[in-house]
């Protein structure tokens, strides 16, 4: 706790240091500011034309200070511009570009300029129905943009599902992410943890519907100034919203075969107010899922068959309301308030034979019924402070989320007859986890190349575990105090460089039942640097190199034991240690006449490697620190578009897994996991868009055995009405069966795990959204907030027994 009152007090000096950001009033001079509006006009066929780009740049230094996108009425509108003189500039493909000079003035602030009209160029003035659109794919410095509301074929699904499309991304049978073959990823929701991730990213990812996914960030070499947890690397997921000015939403709804969800967004903007919110629920049809469990003891020519079916349910629902207000030109606040509510529930029952030297001792039926729910409160608020100085800026962030889980389990063992072969197994589990963070940063530009980035966090979190049996009780307090710098530069008028440090203290403390007691602390330094070129022909070169962290979370720690089938119990550790990850990569991108390729490799070492360990004698499995892996690996991506309407892409990603236990010198070997993506998508006239995508995922090496392939394909139709505000269609998943086998395999010197799972994918859907109200975009201001990007997320069942089977 001393370090922790040192953060407070270094909070508190940084504040005195920057006392120059006042909260405007005193001597600071407040500039009014106003609003720059317009329509932008094809001037053939007098229609309106969205998504052009338009940029204001001041006069007196050529710098840009504000932009936007047209609408899909042509409108513009560009907030919080101070009196001055400036150029505006509007450039949409097919188009001449245009510049037009402006100028606002305290006593007239607000400008209108009507209709602006732009001249095709030669090769479009016969054609004017090319529409220009994000791509679906962006690579940049540090990261790997996925936009997602490009892509038709994700209505109807969920964030699990958008994720299985994102390069770089695999995901497993119960719908947890890895990054270049490693789950020790962080997800992220605007920048910003949730404390749902903390219990499950499976079920969190499960709770955001497609349709409100504006992109995914991937980040393979993250810089100093986040969170150093996430060994594999960052995955932030950017939901869609508003600036506009007045009143605009949307409503959607997808009823489908395997999943039902329904959402409904509304936004408004007055001057320098804007408030956002959202409603979402959703409902999965429950389906049968066959689980085949074989576990066989060689000493001893003991084996235990169990063969049966699941039939899970699902329902969620969540939602979240937003505050932004402008003080005045360098000062804002914001802030944000989410719920999310999560239950699932499953019913089935299994078949067993357990015998002995082929001789079967005993046949019954193992009957079980299970439920669990997830509900978290989040809650942020953000103070953003920036100067005359371009690029200067100060932010505190304050963050607290409190979470609620509950798993109960109900087993019955019954013999052929009808009566119980033993007493009912019950469980009872609930879990709070509350937690608080407060950080500071600061932004400080030497000149145009160079710049600092620096600040303080603090995160305090406290988990508690209460059971049916009190002696299992399980109270966990983890504080985390860091610091970084950030500095990026020109070296030699040739190279981007961008390199830092953090430091990290953490302190941990517990109490399991009445048996276990622990206290661990330790301090770690994390460096980081990427260094860039940009080549001829718009290539960049790009070399990293950083030290990651991944903590175990609450799934990891609990001791709770899950007793929900006797043969295949499962509990987590809560003497884990941290994963500790160096990464070394090269990465290489063009452009090439609108195509792109991005391609990478690199070389990843990782010490108390966390996963999951079977004890056949215990008839357990429980996670361990299984050794240090070492692993290469390399990514490419490329689009190509064979005509201006249809694009093709394709991601290909490859990487070793070769593990080594230093106290058994037990080794893997070398194991290489490899992942395909590929997809094709058409547009063609009347708002008609099509789309066909597969992934395939091969066998995922573990310490103990390997998780089967997966693969997922899938196709939709699309339709813009109602002169786009609304899209209507159609889409599919797997139509040609209707489970995904997936085959899992454990093996040890005196046993073997060997589990089939028959998940049922196959899916149905018809989609349809609704666009109302005004959407005019502004440029929104950069945000900077809470990112608690420091936990090793739940991987999953996937092959550890039980008999319920995987989470639809």
């Amino acid at each position: 706790m001393k370090k922790l009152l040192l953060l407070f007090v270094f909070l508190g000096l940084i504040q005195q240091v920057n006392a120059q950001f006042t909260l405007g009033g005193g001597a600071q001079k407040v500039t009014i500011t106003g609003r720059i509006s317009a329509v932008i006009i094809d001037s053939a066929t007098k229609q309106p034309v969205d998504y052009a780009t338009i940029s204001l740049v001041k006069v007196k230094d050529n710098k840009s200070v504000n932009g936007g996108v047209s609408d899909a009425k042509g409108k513009v509108v560009l907030q919080n511009v101070a009196p001055e003189q400036y150029k505006l500039l509007i450039g949409f493909m097919g188009y001449k570009s245009k510049t037009i000079l402006v100028k606002t003035t305290p006593e007239k602030p607000d400008l209108n300029l009507g209709n602006i009209l732009l001249t095709g160029t030669e090769s479009n003035l016969k054609e004017v129905a090319i529409v220009g659109k994000t791509p679906m794919i962006e690579t940049k410095i540090d990261k790997l943009v996925y936009n997602a509301e490009q892509d038709v074929t994700t209505a109807g699904g969920n964030a699990g599902d958008v994720m299985r499309k994102v390069p770089m991304v695999t995901v497993d049978i119960d719908g947890n992410p890895s990054l270049r073959g490693s789950s020790a990823v962080r997800v992220l929701i605007n920048g910003k943890p949730s404390g749902t991730m903390s219990n499950s990213v499976a079920d969190a990812l499960k709770m955001i519907p497609a349709e409100e996914i504006k992109s995914v960030e991937v980040i393979t070499s993250p810089s100093a100034k986040y969170d150093a947890e996430g060994a594999g690397g960052i995955i932030n997921i950017i939901t869609k919203k508003k600036t506009a000015e007045g009143i605009n939403g949307n409503a959607s709804l997808s009823v489908g075969t395997r999943q039902n969800n329904g959402n409904f967004s509304l936004n408004a903007k007055k001057g320098r107010l804007g408030i956002s919110s959202s409603f979402g629920g959703q409902y999965a049809i429950p389906q049968d899922t066959r689980v085949v469990l074989e576990n066989e003891v060689f000493s001893q020519q003991s084996r235990i068959f169990q063969d049966g079916f699941s039939k899970a349910k699902r329902h969620a629902y969540n939602g979240s309301i937003g505050l932004d207000y402008d003080i005045n030109a360098y000062n804002s606040l914001s802030t944000n308030i989410k719920y999310n509510d999560f239950s699932n529930g499953a019913k089935g029952s299994s078949n067993v034979t357990s015998s002995i030297m082929d001789t079967i001792l005993r046949t019954y039926v193992r009957s079980s019924d299970s439920k669990s729910s997830l509900n978290n409160i989040d809650w942020s608020a953000d103070y953003r402070k920036t100067t005359k100085k371009e690029g200067e800026e100060f932010t505190v962030s304050g963050q607290a989320s409190f979470g609620r889980n509950t798993t109960q389990f109900n087993t019955r063992l019954i013999n052929p007859d009808g009566s119980a072969l033993a007493p009912d197994v019950n469980g009872d589990n609930t879990g709070k986890n509350n937690e608080y963070t407060l950080q500071t940063d600061y932004v400080y530009p030497f000149s145009k190349t160079m710049s600092l980035e620096t600040g303080v966090k603090g995160i305090l979190r406290d988990i508690k575990s209460k059971y049916q049996s009190s002696e299992q009780d399980f109270d966990y307090k983890q504080n985390v105090v860091a610091a970084y710098g950030v500095l990026t530069f020109k070296l030699a008028k040739l190279l981007d460089v961008k390199g830092g440090l953090r430091a990290e203290y953490t302190d941990i403390s517990g109490v399991s039942g009445s048996s276990l007691n622990f206290n661990n602390n330790y301090t770690n330094l994390f460096p980081s640097i990427i260094v860039s070129r940009t080549l001829k022909g718009n290539s960049t070169l790009k070399l990293s190199y950083n030290t990651r962290m991944q903590r175990p979370s609450l799934s990891y720690l609990n001791p709770f034991l899950n007793r929900s089938d006797p043969e295949n119990q499962q509990q987590g550790n809560p003497n884990l240690n941290p994963e500790i990850s160096d990464i070394v990569e090269l990465g290489y991108s063009t452009f090439i006449k609108g195509s792109v390729i991005n391609a990478s490799i690199f070389y990843r070492t990782t010490t108390d490697v966390i996963e999951s360990l079977y004890f056949p004698d215990q008839k357990l499995t429980t996670y361990a620190n299984v050794g240090k892996n070492k692993s290469y690996g390399a990514n490419v991506f490329a689009t190509y578009n064979p005509l201006p309407k249809w694009t093709l892409m394709g991601n290909f990603s490859l990487n070793t897994y070769d593990l080594r236990n230093s106290q058994t010198n037990q080794s893997t070997g070398v194991f290489v996991n490899y992942s395909v993506f590929a997809r094709s998508a058409i547009s063609f006239k009347g708002g008609w868009n099509t789309e066909i995508f597969g992934v395939y995922n091969a066998s995922r090496r573990t310490f103990q055995g390997t998780s089967g392939p997966m693969a997922f394909y899938g196709g939709a139709f699309k339709k813009e009405i109602m002169k786009k505000k609304a899209t209507i269609g159609i889409n599919v998943l797997n139509v040609f069966s209707r489970d995904l086998h997936i085959h899992n395999e454990n093996t040890g010197a005196d046993f073997r795990q060997n589990m089939n799972i028959y998940y049922p994918l196959r899916s149905f859907g018809v989609n349809f959204s609704y666009k109302f109200g005004k959407v005019t975009f502004s440029a929104p201001k950069k945000k900077k907030g809470i990112s608690n990007d420091d936990l090793k997320q739940d991987e999953g069942a996937g092959g550890l027994g039980g008999g319920a089977g995987p989470k639809q």
